[in-house]
C-alpha cells in the first residue's frame, strides 16, 4: 500500500478515535464559565464578551441547528462541534508528526519509504497524536462549547499547512499553501488570537526552505521578521484597521455631516482599492514576492472580515450585546478589551509606587444622536518610581498582599528588580505555566485551585511514584491522575533526538512551543491570583510537545536497532510507547473527563431562576453566577419573565441602556434616568462627601440629588469640572404595607411583620454607575417587581441591604420585614415556607449524587452552596416549629446530594447537618454523616502529622486546627445525644491528635 494512502487512513483513524472519545465523554448540557454565554450567542447570533468571537458564533449556530428545534439539545450539539474540531486537531497533529518524521528518516524527500521506516513514521504519528488526545488540558476543552477547541484546530491546520508547503515548495503553485495559511489566520482571529502565535515558527520554515544563505545572523533576522509580521497582524491589521476606520468615520460624520459608518466604509473601500491595485501592479511588474505578500494580506483581511458580524448584530440589538459595538470607536475598544485596562510590559511601576501626576491623553469619543461626542480624555498616570519589565505592578491591595506573601517581603521593605524577576520565574512561569505543563505529561494531584502554593498538594503535579502518604481522600479521588512522568520522558527523548538529528525542524517546533507557552506568560503579565486556573491558554505549547512524544518513538527505535532488527525495533518501540503514553493517559484521565452524566451548571442556573418570584429583577455578579443563567433563559426559555442584571456589566452605560428596554418577557427596568445622565464620561463615579445630615434620607431624595444637573447639588474640583457628590450614607424607604401586599411581595398574613420604614447604611465611599442605577430602581420600583440577589454574590454588591434580604432558595429576596437584630448572620434569614416549596418541589439537583464526574465548580462552589441552603432552611423550619418539614428537607438533601468533602470547611457544614439529624431524631443519618466527617478529618490529620515528622513548616495549621475543632464538636454533640460508642472513639482520636500536634499548637495559637 502506498505511503500516502496509509498516512491518510491512519490520520482519519486518529480523527475517529479522538472524536469518539470526546463524544462519549461530552457534557450533555451547558458547562460553567464562558460556555453559557457562547452557546447563547451562537444560538441567537448575539454579541459575546470582548474581543468578540464571530467565526466561533457562526459555526456554533451551524451545529445548533442539528437540534432540530429541541432547544434542550442545543448545548449538546454545540459541544459536539468542539468534539469534532478537537478530533480534527488530532488528525492534523498526526499528519504533522509524520511529515516531520519522514523528513528526519529519509535522505531525500522523494526516497522510497522502507517498511521499517514506514512503521516508525506511522508509529510516531499514532503515539504523539493519541497521547495528545488524552492530555488533561486539551480534553477539558474538547467536551464543551469553548473557543479553545476551534482555536487549537486552526493552530494544527496552519502548522500542518506550512509543512505541506515545505514538502512541495519547489513545485509550481506551491505558494497557494501560504495564501491558505493567511486565510486561516484571518479566520482564526474571529475564534481566538492564540493562532497568531504560530507566525514566527511559520516564518522560520519559510526561511530555511527559501534562503540560499543560512547563517546564524540571517536566522536571527528571519526570526525577528516573523515577530514583526506577528506584530503587524496583531496590531496593524487587527487593531489599527479599526482605529483608522474610526477616525475616518469621525471626519465623515462630524466634519462632512454624513451618516455613521460612512467614513469607516470609505476606509475599508480604500484598503480594497490599495490591495487590488498593488496585486495588479505586482503581476504586471513581475514581482512575485510582493504579489505573495499582498495576496497573504488580502486573505488575512478576507478571514478578518467575519468581524463585520459584530457591528451588524450589535445594531440589531439582541438581548446579549456586550459593549453594544455598533460604531467604529466602540468596536475598537471592544476588540482591544479596553474595559479590562492596560497591562504594562516594558516599563511600569512597582506595587509600592505612588501616583505623582495624572495627565490627559487622547480624546475618548462616544456615539451621539447625529455626531460623535467628546466623552473626556484618557488619563495617563505617572508614578513615583518605575522599573523596566515590570512584573509586580498592580497596586490593588489584594495583589500587593499576594506579592508580599509569595516572596516573603516584609512590610515596609521596597521591592527591587531581583524580586521582580523572582516573581516572574516562580509564580508567572513556574506556577502558572510549568505546573500546567506537568499536569499534562507528569500527572496531577487533583483539580483544586493551586495558584497560591508551590508546595501544597492542591492543584499540584505529581508523578504518583512517591504518593503513598498523601491523604486517602486525594488518592481515591476522581481527579487524582498520576502518569509516572512517562509521557514527559518520551517527549524529552524525542526533543533531544530531534535536536540532534534535525536541528532546523527541532528549532521550528521549539519556537511553536515557546510562543504558545512562555511567550504568552510574558505578554499577558498576570498580576496575581486569577479567577480560575489558566492552563487552557497554553494548549498550543502542549500540542508542540506532543510532536516530540511522537518523535520519541523513533529515538527509542533507533537505540533498539543496535541490538535487534529494524522492523522489530520499529514495532516494539511503537507498541511500548503506545502503552506508556496514549493508553496510560486514557486509562488515568478518563474518569476525570467523563462529563456525560453531569448537569450541575444547567440545574444550578435553573435553581437561581426558579427561586425568583414572577417578574423578578435578579442581580448577579461574575461568570458562574451569570453565563449559565443566560443559557437557561436565552436558549431553553426558562423563566423569561426574570430580568438578569449582571452587576459587573452594570457599570457600562450601554448595559444600563439595554436594561431600559424590554427583553424576552421581562418589561423594562424602572430606571428613570435619561441616557444623557449616565452616558460614558458622565457620573462615572460620585464620591461621598458627608454633610452631617441627621437621620436617614429617602432613597428617592438621595437619587434625585446625586443625579441632578443643578450646580447647587454639585461640587467643583481643582480641575474646574463640576460633579455630583453623595451627602449621606443613611438611606431609607418609607413602606406602604398595602402596596407591598398588593404587589405580592409578602402574603397578607405576614402584614404584621412589615416595617414602617426600611432604613440601612450604604457601605461604600463612592457611587459607581451600577450603584446609581440600583438606587434608581429602589427609588422608583414601588415594590411592583421583586428584587433578588444570587446567594453567591459578594457582600459589597448588596450595598448594605442585608437586614432586609431573605433566602428563598438560591436567591435573596428584598422584603421590608422589620429588622431582626437577634440574627447574627443576617444572610441566614429565610422566607421559610416559600423557600421550602422552591427547594422541595421546584429545584433540580444536576444529577449531583450519581454523576461519574463533578468538576471543580460543582464540588467547591455549588456543593457548599447547596449544603448551606439546606442548613438555613432546616434550621429556620425548626425555629418556626416545623420539625416534620425540617426532617423532610434533611432527607431531601441526603437523597439528592453526594457524600463528598472537597475541602475542610465543607466538613464543618456537614457537621451542622449531622447535628440537625440528631436533633430531628434521625440517628441513622446522623451516625452516617458523623462517620463521614470523622473519616475525612482523621485522614487530613494523619497527612499533616506525616508532614510534621518531616518539616513543621509544611503543616497546614488552619486545617489542623479546624480538624481538631470538628473532632471536639463531634465528641460534644455525640455525648449530648448519648452516642457512647462514637463519643469514645472520637474522644480517643482527639486526645491522640492533641498529643501529636502539641509541639506546634502553641505556636499556631
Amino acid at each position: 500500500m502506498q505511503y500516502k494512502k496509509i498516512n491518510n487512513l491512519l490520520g482519519w483513524l486518529c480523527f475517529v478515535i479522538a472524536s469518539v472519545t470526546y463524544i462519549l465523554t461530552l457534557e450533555p448540557s451547558v458547562s460553567f464559565w464562558d460556555c453559557g454565554e457562547f452557546i447563547s450567542c451562537a444560538y441567537r447570533l448575539q454579541v459575546a464578551h470582548q474581543p468578540g468571537y464571530p467565526v466561533f458564533a457562526m459555526l456554533g449556530k451551524l451545529f445548533s441547528l442539528l437540534s432540530f428545534g429541541d432547544n434542550t439539545k442545543v448545548p449538546y450539539f454545540t459541544n459536539l462541534g468542539s468534539a469534532v474540531a478537537s478530533g480534527a486537531t488530532i488528525m492534523f497533529l498526526f499528519w504533522t508528526i509524520t511529515a516531520l518524521a519522514k523528513k528526519m528518516l529519509l535522505n531525500k524527500r522523494d526516497d522510497v519509504v522502507e517498511q521499517s521506516n514506514l512503521i516508525l513514521i506511522m508509529g510516531a504519528g499514532l503515539v504523539g497524536a493519541l497521547a495528545f488526545t488524552y492530555t488533561d488540558t486539551f480534553w477539558f476543552s474538547a467536551v464543551e462549547t469553548i473557543v479553545f477547541a476551534l482555536s487549537s484546530l486552526c493552530t494544527a491546520i496552519v502548522f500542518w499547512a506550512i509543512l505541506k508547503w515545505d514538502a512541495h515548495a519547489d513545485e509550481k503553485g506551491a505558494d497557494k499553501w501560504l495564501v491558505f495559511i493567511a486565510y486561516v489566520i484571518g479566520l482564526s482571529i474571529g475564534i481566538h488570537l492564540l493562532n497568531l502565535l504560530t507566525i514566527p515558527a511559520i516564518a522560520m520554515v519559510y526561511f530555511f526552505r527559501r534562503s540560499k544563505n543560512i547563517t546564524v545572523k540571517n536566522g536571527i533576522l528571519a526570526f525577528l521578521a516573523g515577530v514583526v509580521i506577528l506584530g503587524l497582524v496583531q496590531y496593524g491589521i487587527r487593531g489599527y484597521t479599526i482605529k483608522f476606520a474610526a477616525y475616518f468615520d469621525l471626519f465623515f460624520v462630524n466634519s462632512l455631516g454624513l451618516g455613521f459608518g460612512s467614513g469607516a466604509f470609505f476606509f475599508i473601500l480604500l484598503i480594497v482599492v490599495v490591495l487590488v491595485g498593488g496585486i495588479i501592479y505586482s503581476i504586471r511588474a513581475k514581482k512575485p514576492t510582493l504579489n505573495l505578500a499582498l495576496l497573504c494580506v488580502a486573505f488575512i483581511y478576507f478571514g478578518y472580515a467575519a468581524f463585520a458580524y459584530i457591528p451588524i448584530r450589535a445594531t440589531a440589538n439582541p438581548d446579549l450585546n456586550n459593549s453594544h459595538p455598533d460604531n467604529a470607536f466602540t468596536l475598537y475598544g471592544y476588540l482591544n478589551r479596553i474595559q479590562y485596562g492596560e497591562t504594562p510590559l516594558l516599563s511600569g511601576p512597582y506595587y509600592d509606587a505612588t501616583v505623582t501626576d495624572q495627565k490627559e491623553g487622547s480624546t475618548i469619543y462616544r456615539k451621539g444622536k447625529t455626531k460623535y461626542e467628546n466623552a473626556g480624555k484618557k488619563i495617563e498616570t505617572e508614578y513615583s518610581h518605575t522599573t523596566p519589565f515590570p512584573r509586580m505592578y498592580s497596586t490593588e491591595p489584594n495583589d500587593v498582599q499576594f506579592y508580599k506573601e509569595w516572596l516573603r517581603i516584609p512590610d515596609g521593605q521596597a521591592p527591587g528588580f531581583g524580586d521582580n524577576l523572582k516573581f516572574m520565574f516562580s509564580w508567572q512561569m513556574y506556577q502558572m505555566y510549568w505546573r500546567y505543563f506537568m499536569w499534562n505529561f507528569v500527572g496531577r494531584t487533583n483539580d483544586a485551585d493551586g495558584q497560591t502554593s508551590t508546595g501544597g498538594i492542591d492543584g499540584n503535579w505529581t508523578t504518583g511514584l512517591f504518593d503513598k502518604n498523601l491523604p486517602k481522600s486525594l488518592l481515591h479521588g476522581t481527579t487524582y491522575t498520576p502518569l509516572y512522568a512517562l509521557p514527559l520522558i518520551i517527549g524529552l527523548i524525542g526533543a533531544f533526538y530531534h535536536l540532534n538529528r534535525k536541528k532546523k525542524d527541532a528549532l521550528i517546533v521549539l519556537l511553536l512551543f515557546f510562543f504558545t507557552g512562555l511567550a504568552i506568560v510574558l505578554y499577558v503579565n498576570q498580576p496575581s491570583i486569577q479567577p480560575r486556573e489558566r492552563d487552557y491558554s497554553y494548549v498550543g505549547s502542549f500540542y508542540a510537545f506532543a510532536i516530540w512524544i511522537g518523535i520519541g518513538v523513533i529515538a527509542i527505535a533507533e537505540f533498539a536497532r543496535k541490538y535487534i532488527n529494524a522492523n522489530t525495533a520499529a514495532i516494539g518501540s511503537t507498541v511500548i510507547c503506545l502503552l506508556l503514553a496514549p493508553v496510560l493517559l486514557a486509562s488515568k484521565e478518563w474518569k476525570s473527563h467523563d462529563r456525560s452524566t453531569k448537569w450541575t451548571a444547567h440545574d444550578m442556573a435553573y435553581n437561581y431562576l426558579i427561586s425568583c418570584p414572577p417578574n423578578a429583577i435578579l442581580f448577579t455578579y461574575g461568570d458562574n453566577d451569570t453565563y449559565s443563567l443566560w443559557y437557561d433563559q436565552e436558549v431553553e426559555g426558562i423563566r423569561p419573565d426574570v430580568r438578569i442584571v449582571n452587576l459587573s456589566l452594570f457599570t457600562g452605560d450601554w448595559y444600563i441602556r439595554q436594561m431600559q428596554g424590554k427583553m424576552n418577557q421581562s418589561e423594562p427596568l424602572p430606571i428613570t434616568m435619561p441616557y444623557d445622565k449616565y452616558k460614558e464620561g458622565v457620573r462615572d463615579i460620585i464620591y461621598y462627601n458627608d454633610r452631617k445630615i441627621a437621620g436617614p434620607v429617602e432613597v428617592k431624595e438621595v437619587f434625585d440629588f446625586i443625579s441632578s444637573d443643578d450646580r447647587a447639588t454639585q461640587v467643583q474640583y481643582q480641575s474646574g469640572d463640576w460633579g455630583n457628590y453623595l451627602p449621606t450614607k443613611n438611606f431609607k424607604i418609607t413602606i406602604d404595607p398595602d402596596e407591598v401586599i398588593k404587589n405580592g411581595v409578602v402574603a397578607a398574613d405576614q402584614k404584621d411583620k412589615i416595617a414602617k420604614v426600611m432604613d440601612w447604611k450604604y457601605t461604600s465611599n463612592y457611587v459607581t454607575k451600577d450603584n446609581l442605577a440600583m438606587l434608581d430602581i429602589l427609588a422608583h420600583n414601588h415594590w411592583k417587581r421583586p428584587i433578588c440577589f444570587t446567594t453567591t454574590i459578594g457582600n459589597d454588591n448588596l450595598i448594605g441591604l442585608q437586614p432586609y434580604l431573605y433566602k428563598e432558595g438560591f436567591t435573596y429576596h428584598l422584603i421590608p420585614f422589620q429588622k431582626d437584630t437577634t440574627k447574627r448572620d443576617q444572610l441566614g434569614k429565610t422566607n421559610t415556607m416559600v423557600m421550602y416549596n422552591n427547594i422541595m418541589n421546584k429545584f433540580k439537583f444536576g444529577n449531583f449524587k450519581n454523576a461519574r464526574y463533578l468538576d471543580h465548580e460543582s464540588t467547591s462552589m455549588f456543593y457548599p452552596v447547596m449544603a448551606s441552603t439546606f442548613i438555613d432552611l432546616i434550621q429556620n423550619l425548626m425555629q418556626e416549629g416545623h420539625n416534620g418539614l425540617a426532617l423532610k428537607a434533611l432527607h431531601k438533601y441526603d437523597q439528592e446530594m453526594p457524600d463528598i468533602t472537597p475541602y475542610i470547611d465543607v466538613a464543618g457544614r456537614k457537621l451542622f447537618l449531622a447535628q440537625l439529624a440528631f436533633q430531628l431524631n434521625d440517628v441513622v443519618l446522623g451516625k452516617r454523616l458523623t462517620a463521614s466527617i470523622d473519616d475525612y478529618v482523621t485522614d487530613q490529620l494523619d497527612y499533616n502529622y506525616h508532614l510534621l515528622s518531616d518539616n513543621s513548616s509544611n503543616v497546614n495549621m488552619r486545617d489542623v486546627q479546624i480538624s481538631l475543632q470538628l473532632l471536639n464538636g463531634i465528641a460534644d454533640f455525640t455525648k449530648e445525644n448519648k452516642q457512647t460508642d462514637i463519643n469514645k472513639k472520637v474522644s480517643a482520636q482527639l486526645n491522640d491528635y492533641m498529643k501529636k500536634f502539641a509541639p506546634i499548637l502553641g505556636s499556631g495559637q
